[in-house]
This record gives C-alpha cells, structure tokens and sequence, in this order.
C-alpha cells in the first residue's frame, strides 16, 4: 500500500534542492549561462592575440593565457564564499559580476596595447623581458577572470545543496560550457575573421550587459531567503535527505582532479601549437 504525503508548493521545490517556489528561474540562469560562457571565450580568443602582441610567442603567450584564465578562476570561486555575505542575492551578485566582466574587458582592450609600447620603450627583447611581460600581462588578466571564476559559486546560492539541487550546478555548468563553444566559434570564424578585436571585446561586453540586465530585474522580483547551508554545519532538513556531519575532505579526490586538469590545459597548449603549423597562427 502506497503513503501519498501531500505537500505545498513551497515543500515540494524545496524537496527539489529549490529555494521555495523560484524553481521556475532556474531554465532562464541556465540561458544566462550560455550568454556568459560565450562572452567569457570570446575574451579569451581575444586575449589570446592581443598576448602575441605583447609577449610575441604563440606558445608562450597561450601558456600565460591560461594559466591566467584558469588560476584566476579558481581564486574567484575560493574567494566569493569568503568575500560575500549568503544574505546578498545571488541573482544581483552574478549580475554585478557580469558587469565588472565587461568593464574589464573593455579596459584590457585599450591596456595591453599599452603595456607592450611601455615594454618597448624602456627593455630590450631577450627571455627575461619576455618573461617580465608575460607576468605583468598576466596580473592585467587576473581581474576578469577571478569575476569570472566567482559566477558560479554566486548562482550557485540560488539552490540548496541536496541531490536534486546540486543537479542544477550539472545544467548550469554545462550551458556555460554550450556557451564557450559558441563564443569560440564567433570569435574565431566571424568577430575576428571580419572585423577585430574592438569589435570582439564590445560583442563580448554587450552579451555581459545582456545577462546582467535580466538577472537584476529578476532579484528585484523574487527575494531571496538564505538556506542554513550557507551559515552553519550541514544539517539534514528532510528525512529523505542524509548527509553526514564533519565529513572528512576527500584529498585524493581533488588530487586527481588536479592532475586531471593539468593534463588537460597541457594537452590544450600542445594541440593548439600543431594546429598552428597546420592552419596557420590565427
């Protein structure tokens, strides 16, 4: 015999990993997302040219690039926790990052030029001042990318943290990734292929404005209530639910992710340089 337990609507999206009834935003953070993902990577093929520029070697600047990109995002997403009180809005956070995006983005495009006639001016051209550019290019980069990396931890305050609900960071994740193929597509075969990178940072900068134009008029909308998750120990809320208090750190879990990643990135640079010798530096 089957115990059917009724349940309001509020219960029934929180049973869900939602905070009350905001479970219908959660399709339209994931179209956000793509707009996000797009512009991240239009940046960054962007960057990538304005970088051969200032460092002068594909391999160099592409090393530089990412280690930039991806050291910034993980300070981002190590430092929002930490920076920023749960009580704020996820929706006006991520939307206030989206801004400072763009706003970094269109400041690199007139700032890089400039660090490469600086360098011209006042070093010669040997490995230490190659060097010496790629780590002040680099520390240019860091800003963007650390707000970058702050995204998703920001919106990932909109759910709570049961099976259903981190299944969400699965979608949000994933349509920020359906997003960088696209802006990685538009990059390289229209932005840069016709017109330049002013054109590409402005495209890239007005998808910002894009996706943090919706995300604040939806926190002005929907109010947001702080779950315990974000102020305390983790504490079962549903009998359905169990998780376990004081759970050790898997170490050898981040271990081999790391190691994944940098085979990743390592394989990234070496790809990149072959294909150049096939295609082209371009």
């Amino acid at each position: 015999m089957t115990v059917q337990t009724a349940y309001s609507s509020a219960e029934r999206a929180e049973l869900r990993g939602l905070p009350d009834s905001h479970g219908r935003v959660l399709p339209w953070l994931i179209v956000l997302f793509i707009g996000s993902g797009c512009s991240a990577l239009i940046y960054e093929v962007v960057w990538l040219q304005s970088l051969q520029l200032v460092v002068g070697s594909s391999a160099v600047s592409l090393g530089v690039l990412l280690g930039t990109y991806m050291g910034g995002m993980c300070l981002g997403s190590l430092l929002l926790p930490r920076a920023v009180s749960a009580n704020r809005h996820p929706l006006r956070v991520y939307a206030l990052l989206e801004l400072g995006i763009g706003l970094c983005g269109v400041l690199l495009l007139f700032g890089l030029p400039g660090v490469n006639r600086l360098y011209a001016l006042h070093l010669g051209h040997g490995s230490p001042d190659i060097l010496m550019r790629g780590v002040v290019s680099a520390v240019c980069l860091l800003p963007p990318t650390v707000l970058m990396g702050a995204t998703l931890p920001a919106i990932a305050r909109w759910v709570r943290a049961t099976p259903q609900g981190v299944s969400w960071l699965g979608f949000f994740y994933g349509g920020n990734i359906a997003g960088a193929v696209l802006g990685c597509l538009l990059a390289g075969f229209y932005l840069l292929r016709v017109h330049d990178r002013a054109v590409a940072t402005f495209a890239a900068a007005a998808l910002n404005v894009a996706v943090a134009l919706p995300a604040l008029l939806l926190a002005w909308q929907i109010p947001h209530r702080p779950s315990t998750e974000d102020q305390g120990p983790v504490v079962a809320e549903h009998p359905c639910i169990e998780r376990p208090v004081g759970t050790p750190r898997p170490i050898a879990t981040y271990v081999v992710i790391a190691l994944s990643g940098f085979c990743a990135l390592g394989a990234e640079v070496v790809w990149t340089h072959v294909l150049s010798l096939l295609l082209g530096g371009t």
